[in-house]
Protein backbone atom coordinates (compact mmCIF):
# COMPACT_ATOMS: atom_id res chain seq x y z
CA UNK A 1 0.00 0.00 0.00
CA UNK A 2 2.60 2.18 -0.25
CA UNK A 3 2.61 5.35 -2.22
CA UNK A 4 5.03 5.98 -5.07
CA UNK A 5 8.45 5.18 -4.41
CA UNK A 6 10.73 7.33 -7.13
CA UNK A 7 13.68 8.23 -5.99
CA UNK A 8 14.01 11.53 -7.26
CA UNK A 9 11.13 12.70 -4.30
CA UNK A 10 12.13 15.28 -2.45
CA UNK A 11 11.10 15.99 1.32
CA UNK A 12 9.46 18.92 0.85
CA UNK A 13 7.67 17.20 -2.47
CA UNK A 14 6.81 14.54 0.55
CA UNK A 15 5.26 17.20 3.01
CA UNK A 16 3.24 18.90 0.34
CA UNK A 17 1.84 15.38 -0.92
CA UNK A 18 0.67 14.95 3.08
CA UNK A 19 -0.71 18.47 2.89
CA UNK A 20 -2.58 17.71 -0.14
CA UNK A 21 -4.25 14.19 0.68
CA UNK A 22 -5.37 15.83 4.08
CA UNK A 23 -7.05 18.89 2.43
CA UNK A 24 -8.85 17.01 0.03
CA UNK A 25 -10.07 14.75 2.62
CA UNK A 26 -11.34 17.95 4.64
CA UNK A 27 -12.55 19.44 1.37
CA UNK A 28 -14.64 15.91 0.43
CA UNK A 29 -16.04 15.57 4.31
CA UNK A 30 -17.68 19.15 4.22
CA UNK A 31 -20.01 17.30 1.28
CA UNK A 32 -21.06 14.78 4.13
CA UNK A 33 -22.81 16.50 6.84
CA UNK A 34 -23.07 15.35 10.13
CA UNK A 35 -19.85 13.72 10.22
CA UNK A 36 -18.80 13.69 13.76
CA UNK A 37 -15.36 11.63 13.88
CA UNK A 38 -12.41 10.25 12.14
CA UNK A 39 -11.06 12.56 8.75
CA UNK A 40 -14.80 13.33 8.48
CA UNK A 41 -14.07 16.42 10.64
CA UNK A 42 -12.35 18.12 7.87
CA UNK A 43 -10.00 21.12 8.77
CA UNK A 44 -11.16 21.07 12.19
CA UNK A 45 -9.50 17.56 13.27
CA UNK A 46 -6.26 18.58 10.96
CA UNK A 47 -5.65 21.76 13.44
CA UNK A 48 -6.76 19.75 17.18
CA UNK A 49 -3.84 19.81 19.67
CA UNK A 50 -1.83 16.02 19.03
CA UNK A 51 -2.02 14.26 22.56
CA UNK A 52 0.85 14.06 24.42
CA UNK A 53 2.22 10.66 24.66
CA UNK A 54 1.49 9.11 27.86
CA UNK A 55 4.31 7.60 30.01
CA UNK A 56 5.21 4.13 31.22
CA UNK A 57 5.24 2.55 34.78
CA UNK A 58 8.19 0.44 35.03
CA UNK A 59 6.47 -2.60 36.13
CA UNK A 60 5.31 -5.41 34.22
CA UNK A 61 1.88 -5.51 33.02
CA UNK A 62 -0.58 -8.39 34.00
CA UNK A 63 -2.74 -10.24 31.39
CA UNK A 64 -5.85 -8.53 31.92
CA UNK A 65 -3.81 -5.07 31.25
CA UNK A 66 -1.17 -6.20 28.74
CA UNK A 67 -1.30 -4.84 25.64
CA UNK A 68 -1.20 -0.72 26.20
CA UNK A 69 1.98 -0.50 27.16
CA UNK A 70 4.33 2.50 27.69
CA UNK A 71 7.83 3.54 28.34
CA UNK A 72 9.16 5.27 31.55
CA UNK A 73 10.47 8.17 30.50
CA UNK A 74 8.18 10.19 27.75
CA UNK A 75 9.92 12.07 26.00
CA UNK A 76 6.79 14.00 24.80
CA UNK A 77 6.92 13.65 21.17
CA UNK A 78 9.98 13.18 20.84
CA UNK A 79 12.33 10.42 19.62
CA UNK A 80 11.99 9.09 23.44
CA UNK A 81 8.42 9.20 23.50
CA UNK A 82 6.33 5.64 24.72
CA UNK A 83 4.16 3.72 22.62
CA UNK A 84 0.54 2.61 23.36
CA UNK A 85 -0.59 -0.59 21.68
CA UNK A 86 -4.31 -1.38 22.36
CA UNK A 87 -4.40 -5.45 22.51
CA UNK A 88 -8.06 -5.16 22.10
CA UNK A 89 -8.85 -7.33 19.20
CA UNK A 90 -9.46 -5.85 16.24
CA UNK A 91 -12.93 -7.11 14.00
CA UNK A 92 -11.51 -9.47 11.46
CA UNK A 93 -11.11 -8.58 7.99
CA UNK A 94 -14.26 -8.59 5.88
CA UNK A 95 -14.33 -10.49 2.63
CA UNK A 96 -17.18 -9.56 -0.03
CA UNK A 97 -17.47 -11.88 -2.99
CA UNK A 98 -20.31 -9.84 -5.02
CA UNK A 99 -19.46 -6.25 -5.99
CA UNK A 100 -22.11 -3.62 -6.94
CA UNK A 101 -19.98 -0.98 -8.74
CA UNK A 102 -21.85 2.22 -9.95
CA UNK A 103 -20.94 5.57 -11.47
CA UNK A 104 -22.68 9.01 -10.29
CA UNK A 105 -21.83 12.35 -11.00
CA UNK A 106 -18.49 12.82 -8.53
CA UNK A 107 -17.01 9.39 -8.11
CA UNK A 108 -17.84 5.67 -8.76
CA UNK A 109 -19.26 3.47 -5.79
CA UNK A 110 -18.07 0.26 -5.34
CA UNK A 111 -20.49 -1.36 -2.25
CA UNK A 112 -20.69 0.95 0.74
CA UNK A 113 -17.53 2.90 -1.01
CA UNK A 114 -17.13 5.85 -2.71
CA UNK A 115 -14.04 6.35 -4.70
CA UNK A 116 -12.45 9.49 -4.93
CA UNK A 117 -9.24 10.63 -6.49
CA UNK A 118 -5.72 8.76 -6.81
CA UNK A 119 -3.63 8.94 -3.91
CA UNK A 120 -0.34 6.78 -4.75
CA UNK A 121 0.77 4.08 -6.37
CA UNK A 122 1.36 0.56 -4.45
CA UNK A 123 3.44 -2.39 -5.44
CA UNK A 124 0.52 -3.82 -7.81
CA UNK A 125 -2.05 -1.17 -8.65
CA UNK A 126 -3.25 1.86 -7.84
CA UNK A 127 -4.58 3.48 -4.25
CA UNK A 128 -7.74 5.48 -4.47
CA UNK A 129 -8.98 7.36 -1.49
CA UNK A 130 -12.42 5.68 -0.64
CA UNK A 131 -15.11 7.00 2.09
CA UNK A 132 -17.29 4.15 3.72
CA UNK A 133 -20.64 5.55 3.92
CA UNK A 134 -21.58 3.12 7.17
CA UNK A 135 -19.38 4.48 8.93
CA UNK A 136 -18.85 7.74 7.78
CA UNK A 137 -14.52 7.08 7.64
CA UNK A 138 -12.12 7.20 4.80
CA UNK A 139 -9.83 4.68 3.59
CA UNK A 140 -7.42 4.14 1.33
CA UNK A 141 -8.48 1.28 -1.53
CA UNK A 142 -5.98 -0.27 -3.12
CA UNK A 143 -7.68 -1.31 -6.42
CA UNK A 144 -5.11 -4.45 -8.47
CA UNK A 145 -6.16 -5.45 -12.04
CA UNK A 146 -5.90 -9.69 -11.92
CA UNK A 147 -5.45 -9.65 -16.02
CA UNK A 148 -2.78 -7.31 -15.73
CA UNK A 149 -1.16 -9.66 -13.17
CA UNK A 150 -1.62 -13.06 -15.00
CA UNK A 151 0.06 -10.94 -17.94
CA UNK A 152 3.07 -10.65 -16.05
CA UNK A 153 3.39 -14.51 -15.41
CA UNK A 154 2.98 -15.35 -18.62
CA UNK A 155 6.56 -15.60 -19.43
CA UNK A 156 8.27 -19.39 -19.44
CA UNK A 157 8.74 -20.45 -16.18
CA UNK A 158 11.56 -22.79 -14.93
CA UNK A 159 10.40 -26.45 -15.24
CA UNK A 160 9.80 -28.32 -11.58
CA UNK A 161 12.65 -30.12 -10.15
CA UNK A 162 13.05 -33.46 -11.08
CA UNK A 163 14.99 -36.53 -9.41
CA UNK A 164 16.92 -36.15 -6.27
CA UNK A 165 16.43 -32.40 -6.16
CA UNK A 166 12.90 -32.47 -6.21
CA UNK A 167 13.22 -34.99 -2.88
CA UNK A 168 15.53 -32.43 -0.84
CA UNK A 169 13.30 -29.84 -1.73
CA UNK A 170 16.49 -27.42 -2.94
CA UNK A 171 14.15 -25.47 -5.46
CA UNK A 172 10.93 -23.60 -3.69
CA UNK A 173 8.22 -22.72 -5.22
CA UNK A 174 7.78 -19.57 -7.62
CA UNK A 175 5.18 -17.27 -7.25
CA UNK A 176 3.22 -15.42 -9.60
CA UNK A 177 1.91 -12.00 -8.83
CA UNK A 178 -1.38 -13.15 -8.18
CA UNK A 179 -0.34 -15.45 -5.89
CA UNK A 180 1.90 -12.79 -4.50
CA UNK A 181 -1.23 -10.47 -3.85
CA UNK A 182 -3.52 -13.44 -2.06
CA UNK A 183 -0.56 -14.74 0.38
CA UNK A 184 -0.19 -10.69 1.09
CA UNK A 185 -3.56 -10.63 1.80
CA UNK A 186 -3.19 -13.73 4.05
CA UNK A 187 -0.45 -12.01 6.06
CA UNK A 188 -2.08 -9.43 6.58
CA UNK A 189 -5.76 -10.74 7.45
CA UNK A 190 -3.07 -12.41 10.35
CA UNK A 191 -1.82 -9.39 11.67
CA UNK A 192 -3.06 -7.09 14.63
CA UNK A 193 -0.37 -4.54 15.76
CA UNK A 194 0.26 -0.68 16.54
CA UNK A 195 2.96 -0.32 14.17
CA UNK A 196 1.25 -2.53 11.33
CA UNK A 197 -0.66 -1.33 8.69
CA UNK A 198 -4.51 -2.89 9.16
CA UNK A 199 -6.52 -4.41 6.29
CA UNK A 200 -9.95 -4.00 6.71
CA UNK A 201 -11.74 -5.27 4.07
CA UNK A 202 -11.50 -7.36 0.38
CA UNK A 203 -13.68 -7.21 -2.20
CA UNK A 204 -12.67 -9.82 -4.75
CA UNK A 205 -15.89 -10.54 -7.35
CA UNK A 206 -14.93 -13.58 -9.26
CA UNK A 207 -17.12 -12.20 -11.99
CA UNK A 208 -14.72 -9.33 -11.74
CA UNK A 209 -11.37 -7.83 -13.19
CA UNK A 210 -10.20 -5.58 -10.47
CA UNK A 211 -9.32 -6.93 -6.72
CA UNK A 212 -10.10 -4.47 -3.81
CA UNK A 213 -8.15 -4.26 -0.81
CA UNK A 214 -9.20 -1.67 2.07
CA UNK A 215 -7.09 -0.49 4.30
CA UNK A 216 -6.55 2.26 7.11
CA UNK A 217 -6.05 5.63 6.03
CA UNK A 218 -2.82 7.03 6.85
CA UNK A 219 -2.92 10.72 5.58
CA UNK A 220 1.04 11.50 6.25
CA UNK A 221 1.86 9.02 3.64
CA UNK A 222 5.57 7.18 3.77
CA UNK A 223 7.58 8.26 6.43
CA UNK A 224 10.27 9.60 4.02
CA UNK A 225 11.26 9.36 0.33
CA UNK A 226 14.75 8.91 -0.44
CA UNK A 227 16.73 10.56 -1.47
CA UNK A 228 16.35 13.75 0.21
CA UNK A 229 17.88 16.57 1.46
CA UNK A 230 15.69 16.87 4.57
CA UNK A 231 16.67 13.81 6.50
CA UNK A 232 15.57 13.80 10.44
CA UNK A 233 16.88 15.05 13.34
CA UNK A 234 18.93 12.01 15.65
CA UNK A 235 15.71 12.63 17.96
CA UNK A 236 12.78 11.85 15.57
CA UNK A 237 14.92 8.91 13.95
CA UNK A 238 14.92 7.39 16.94
CA UNK A 239 11.22 7.28 17.72
CA UNK A 240 10.51 6.60 14.60
CA UNK A 241 13.06 3.54 14.79
CA UNK A 242 12.02 2.42 17.88
CA UNK A 243 8.39 2.12 16.33
CA UNK A 244 9.79 0.27 13.09
CA UNK A 245 12.03 -2.11 16.15
CA UNK A 246 8.55 -3.75 17.68
CA UNK A 247 6.94 -3.52 14.43
CA UNK A 248 9.61 -6.39 12.94
CA UNK A 249 10.10 -7.90 16.48
CA UNK A 250 6.02 -8.45 16.02
CA UNK A 251 6.17 -9.72 12.71
CA UNK A 252 9.23 -11.94 13.25
CA UNK A 253 6.93 -13.63 16.59
CA UNK A 254 4.69 -14.31 14.10
CA UNK A 255 6.87 -16.09 12.09
CA UNK A 256 7.09 -13.41 9.00
CA UNK A 257 10.04 -12.05 7.08
CA UNK A 258 9.37 -9.08 5.71
CA UNK A 259 12.17 -8.58 3.17
CA UNK A 260 11.09 -5.10 1.31
CA UNK A 261 12.12 -3.10 5.10
CA UNK A 262 12.91 1.14 3.22
CA UNK A 263 11.23 4.43 3.94
CA UNK A 264 8.75 4.48 1.69
CA UNK A 265 7.20 0.99 3.17
CA UNK A 266 7.08 2.99 6.19
CA UNK A 267 3.75 4.79 6.68
CA UNK A 268 3.36 7.86 9.18
CA UNK A 269 0.16 7.72 10.97
CA UNK A 270 -1.74 10.64 12.60
CA UNK A 271 -0.88 9.69 15.80
CA UNK A 272 3.04 10.05 14.52
CA UNK A 273 3.63 6.41 14.75
CA UNK A 274 5.31 4.61 12.17
CA UNK A 275 3.35 1.48 10.64
CA UNK A 276 4.73 -1.12 8.58
CA UNK A 277 3.43 -1.90 5.15
CA UNK A 278 2.93 -3.62 1.52
CA UNK A 279 3.96 -7.42 2.32
CA UNK A 280 4.34 -8.14 -1.28
CA UNK A 281 7.17 -9.99 -1.34
CA UNK A 282 7.10 -11.29 2.33
CA UNK A 283 7.49 -14.83 3.54
CA UNK A 284 6.40 -16.81 6.51
CA UNK A 285 8.19 -20.05 8.46
CA UNK A 286 8.55 -22.13 10.72
CA UNK A 287 10.61 -22.90 13.73
CA UNK A 288 13.40 -20.21 14.84
CA UNK A 289 14.20 -18.35 11.77
CA UNK A 290 13.51 -18.86 8.05
CA UNK A 291 16.14 -20.22 5.82
CA UNK A 292 15.86 -18.37 2.53
CA UNK A 293 17.32 -19.23 -0.79
CA UNK A 294 16.23 -16.67 -3.28
CA UNK A 295 15.94 -12.87 -3.40
CA UNK A 296 13.38 -10.27 -3.45
CA UNK A 297 12.94 -6.27 -2.47
CA UNK A 298 14.83 -3.41 -3.52
CA UNK A 299 17.99 -3.53 -4.84
CA UNK A 300 19.87 -0.98 -2.35
CA UNK A 301 18.13 -2.51 0.76
CA UNK A 302 19.50 -6.21 -0.23
CA UNK A 303 22.03 -7.70 2.47
CA UNK A 304 25.12 -8.53 0.99
CA UNK A 305 24.61 -12.69 1.77
CA UNK A 306 21.72 -12.71 -0.72
CA UNK A 307 23.77 -11.38 -3.65
CA UNK A 308 26.54 -13.67 -2.77
CA UNK A 309 27.95 -16.91 -4.91
CA UNK A 310 28.93 -19.10 -2.14
CA UNK A 311 25.60 -18.78 0.28
CA UNK A 312 22.86 -21.26 -0.03
CA UNK A 313 20.53 -20.43 1.98
CA UNK A 314 20.33 -17.51 4.80
CA UNK A 315 18.75 -16.20 7.92
CA UNK A 316 15.21 -14.32 6.89
CA UNK A 317 15.69 -12.05 10.29
CA UNK A 318 19.22 -11.24 9.81
CA UNK A 319 17.86 -9.62 6.52
CA UNK A 320 15.12 -7.53 7.88
CA UNK A 321 17.84 -6.16 10.31
CA UNK A 322 19.78 -5.26 7.50
CA UNK A 323 16.94 -3.73 5.69
CA UNK A 324 16.98 -1.48 9.08
CA UNK A 325 20.05 -0.54 9.31
CA UNK A 326 20.13 1.07 5.68
CA UNK A 327 16.77 2.57 6.45
CA UNK A 328 18.24 3.86 9.60
CA UNK A 329 21.12 5.06 7.67
CA UNK A 330 18.59 7.36 5.30
CA UNK A 331 17.01 8.38 8.16
CA UNK A 332 19.60 10.58 9.27
CA UNK A 333 21.77 10.79 5.63
CA UNK A 334 18.94 11.27 3.35
CA UNK A 335 20.93 8.67 1.43
CA UNK A 336 21.52 4.80 0.88
CA UNK A 337 24.54 4.13 2.12
CA UNK A 338 25.60 2.25 -0.82
CA UNK A 339 24.73 4.46 -4.37
CA UNK A 340 25.33 2.98 -7.81
CA UNK A 341 22.85 3.53 -11.09
CA UNK A 342 24.09 0.28 -12.35
CA UNK A 343 23.02 -2.79 -10.53
CA UNK A 344 26.29 -5.23 -10.72
CA UNK A 345 28.26 -2.37 -9.12
CA UNK A 346 25.54 -1.48 -6.54
CA UNK A 347 25.63 -5.32 -5.11
CA UNK A 348 29.51 -5.77 -5.40
CA UNK A 349 29.63 -2.09 -3.12
CA UNK A 350 27.18 -4.21 -0.86
CA UNK A 351 29.41 -7.03 -0.86
CA UNK A 352 32.43 -5.32 -0.20
CA UNK A 353 32.24 -1.64 0.08
CA UNK A 354 32.65 -0.19 4.06
CA UNK A 355 30.07 2.47 5.55
CA UNK A 356 30.88 5.39 5.40
CA UNK A 357 29.55 7.94 7.16
CA UNK A 358 29.70 11.83 5.56
CA UNK A 359 30.53 14.87 7.82
CA UNK A 360 27.58 16.78 7.46
CA UNK A 361 24.64 16.27 9.43
CA UNK A 362 26.57 15.11 12.61
CA UNK A 363 25.48 11.98 14.58
CA UNK A 364 26.60 10.84 17.15
CA UNK A 365 29.12 7.78 17.88
CA UNK A 366 26.45 5.61 19.92
CA UNK A 367 24.25 5.76 16.71
CA UNK A 368 27.20 5.00 14.00
CA UNK A 369 28.24 2.10 15.99
CA UNK A 370 24.39 0.71 15.67
CA UNK A 371 24.69 1.53 12.38
CA UNK A 372 27.87 -0.75 12.28
CA UNK A 373 26.50 -3.33 14.12
CA UNK A 374 23.31 -3.96 11.73
CA UNK A 375 24.94 -3.18 8.59
CA UNK A 376 27.35 -5.59 9.65
CA UNK A 377 28.32 -7.79 5.92
CA UNK A 378 28.49 -11.35 8.17
CA UNK A 379 24.95 -12.26 9.05
CA UNK A 380 26.43 -14.95 11.56
CA UNK A 381 27.50 -11.42 14.24
CA UNK A 382 24.89 -9.49 13.10
CA UNK A 383 23.37 -7.34 15.95
CA UNK A 384 19.66 -9.10 16.48
CA UNK A 385 16.18 -7.79 17.06
CA UNK A 386 16.64 -8.72 20.92
CA UNK A 387 20.28 -7.00 21.00
CA UNK A 388 18.66 -3.65 19.34
CA UNK A 389 16.20 -3.37 22.02
CA UNK A 390 19.14 -2.75 24.03
CA UNK A 391 20.95 -0.92 22.54
CA UNK A 392 22.42 2.42 24.52
CA UNK A 393 21.62 4.83 21.46
CA UNK A 394 17.94 2.80 21.43
CA UNK A 395 17.23 3.04 25.28
CA UNK A 396 19.21 6.31 25.83
CA UNK A 397 21.45 4.29 27.88
CA UNK A 398 19.04 2.08 29.04
CA UNK A 399 16.61 5.37 30.89
CA UNK A 400 13.79 4.69 28.14
CA UNK A 401 13.72 0.94 27.88
CA UNK A 402 11.22 -0.91 24.87
CA UNK A 403 8.62 -2.93 25.85
CA UNK A 404 9.51 -6.71 26.93
CA UNK A 405 7.94 -9.04 23.90
CA UNK A 406 5.46 -10.37 25.76
CA UNK A 407 4.14 -6.92 26.17
CA UNK A 408 3.47 -6.30 23.11
CA UNK A 409 2.69 -9.41 20.67
CA UNK A 410 0.50 -12.26 21.22
CA UNK A 411 -0.24 -15.12 19.87
CA UNK A 412 -2.67 -14.39 16.83
CA UNK A 413 -6.01 -16.27 17.17
CA UNK A 414 -8.60 -17.32 14.69
CA UNK A 415 -12.05 -16.72 15.52
CA UNK A 416 -15.14 -18.55 14.02
CA UNK A 417 -16.07 -15.61 12.17
CA UNK A 418 -12.53 -15.50 10.40
CA UNK A 419 -13.35 -19.24 9.57
CA UNK A 420 -16.50 -18.77 7.73
CA UNK A 421 -15.21 -15.97 6.40
CA UNK A 422 -12.05 -17.52 4.81
CA UNK A 423 -13.10 -21.36 4.49
CA UNK A 424 -15.33 -23.14 1.98
CA UNK A 425 -16.11 -26.13 3.19
CA UNK A 426 -15.30 -29.06 0.17
CA UNK A 427 -17.12 -32.17 0.37
CA UNK A 428 -14.90 -35.46 0.56
CA UNK A 429 -14.62 -37.54 -2.61
CA UNK A 430 -16.19 -40.21 -0.69
CA UNK A 431 -19.31 -38.09 -0.14
CA UNK A 432 -19.38 -36.91 -3.60
CA UNK A 433 -19.12 -40.63 -4.77
CA UNK A 434 -21.92 -41.52 -2.33
CA UNK A 435 -24.21 -38.73 -3.55
CA UNK A 436 -24.02 -39.36 -7.26
CA UNK A 437 -24.63 -43.06 -6.81
CA UNK A 438 -27.64 -42.57 -5.02
CA UNK A 439 -28.78 -39.87 -7.93
CA UNK A 440 -27.99 -42.13 -10.59
CA UNK A 441 -29.80 -45.36 -9.03
CA UNK A 442 -32.39 -43.11 -7.21
CA UNK A 443 -32.12 -44.79 -4.00
CA UNK A 444 -30.71 -44.06 -0.87
CA UNK A 445 -28.40 -47.79 -0.94
CA UNK A 446 -25.13 -47.59 0.60
CA UNK A 447 -22.70 -47.55 -2.69
CA UNK A 448 -20.23 -48.86 -0.70
CA UNK A 449 -21.60 -52.81 0.21
CA UNK A 450 -19.61 -55.44 -0.22
CA UNK A 451 -21.56 -57.94 -2.92
CA UNK A 452 -22.33 -60.22 0.00
CA UNK A 453 -24.17 -57.70 2.13
CA UNK A 454 -26.77 -57.84 -1.31
CA UNK A 455 -27.89 -61.21 0.08
CA UNK A 456 -29.04 -59.86 3.11
CA UNK A 457 -32.06 -57.64 1.50
CA UNK A 458 -35.66 -58.07 3.93
CA UNK A 459 -38.11 -60.14 2.05
CA UNK A 460 -40.76 -57.60 3.68
CA UNK A 461 -38.82 -54.18 2.32
CA UNK A 462 -37.14 -54.76 -0.93
CA UNK A 463 -34.77 -52.24 -1.54
CA UNK A 464 -33.92 -51.46 1.39
CA UNK A 465 -30.67 -52.94 3.53
CA UNK A 466 -30.51 -54.48 6.65
CA UNK A 467 -28.94 -51.24 8.12
CA UNK A 468 -29.66 -49.29 10.94
CA UNK A 469 -32.14 -47.06 10.16
CA UNK A 470 -30.20 -43.96 11.89
CA UNK A 471 -27.44 -44.55 9.55
CA UNK A 472 -30.04 -44.52 6.36
CA UNK A 473 -31.16 -41.51 7.79
CA UNK A 474 -27.92 -39.93 8.07
CA UNK A 475 -27.31 -41.16 4.47
CA UNK A 476 -30.66 -39.58 3.08
CA UNK A 477 -29.64 -36.59 5.13
CA UNK A 478 -25.93 -36.31 3.67
CA UNK A 479 -27.16 -36.35 0.37
CA UNK A 480 -29.91 -33.64 0.43
CA UNK A 481 -27.32 -31.39 2.52
CA UNK A 482 -24.82 -31.91 -0.45
CA UNK A 483 -27.43 -31.43 -3.11
CA UNK A 484 -27.49 -27.74 -1.38
CA UNK A 485 -24.60 -26.67 -1.71
CA UNK A 486 -24.06 -23.68 -4.42
CA UNK A 487 -20.38 -24.69 -5.44
CA UNK A 488 -21.38 -28.44 -6.61
CA UNK A 489 -22.67 -28.55 -10.26
CA UNK A 490 -24.10 -31.97 -11.18
CA UNK A 491 -24.27 -32.95 -14.78
CA UNK A 492 -27.81 -32.00 -16.49
CA UNK A 493 -29.22 -35.86 -16.03
CA UNK A 494 -28.20 -35.51 -12.10
CA UNK A 495 -29.64 -32.54 -11.77
CA UNK A 496 -32.91 -34.13 -13.46
CA UNK A 497 -32.41 -37.07 -11.20
CA UNK A 498 -32.18 -34.24 -7.99
CA UNK A 499 -35.55 -32.88 -8.53
CA UNK A 500 -37.53 -36.20 -7.56
CA UNK A 501 -35.95 -35.72 -4.02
Amino acid sequence: MATSSDPGRRGPELEQGAAELADRVAAISVTHSGASNGVGNGAAARKAPVQPRPQLSGRKLSLQERGTYQSPSGGGGGAGGGHISGRVARPPTIESKRISISDSQDCMRLNQYKLQSEIGKGSYGVVKLAYNEDDDKYYAMKVVSKKKLMKQCGFPRRPPPRGPKAAQGEQPKVLGPLERVYQEIAILKKLDHLNIVKLVEVLDDPTEDNLHMVFELMQKGPVMEVPTDSPYTEEQTRLYFRDMVLGIEYLHYQKIIHRDIKPSNLLLGDDGHVKIADFGVSNQFEGNDALLSSTAGTPAFMAPETLSDVRKSFSGKALDVWAMGVTLYCFVFGKCPFIDEYILALHNKIRSKAVEFPETPTISEELKDLILKMLDKNPDTRITIPEIKLDPWVTQGGADPLPLEEEHCSAVEVTEEEVQNSVKCVPSLSTVILVKSMLRKRSFGNPFEYPSRREERSMSAPGNLLIHRDVRHEIRDTGRSFLSLSFCTLSDETQGYSRSF
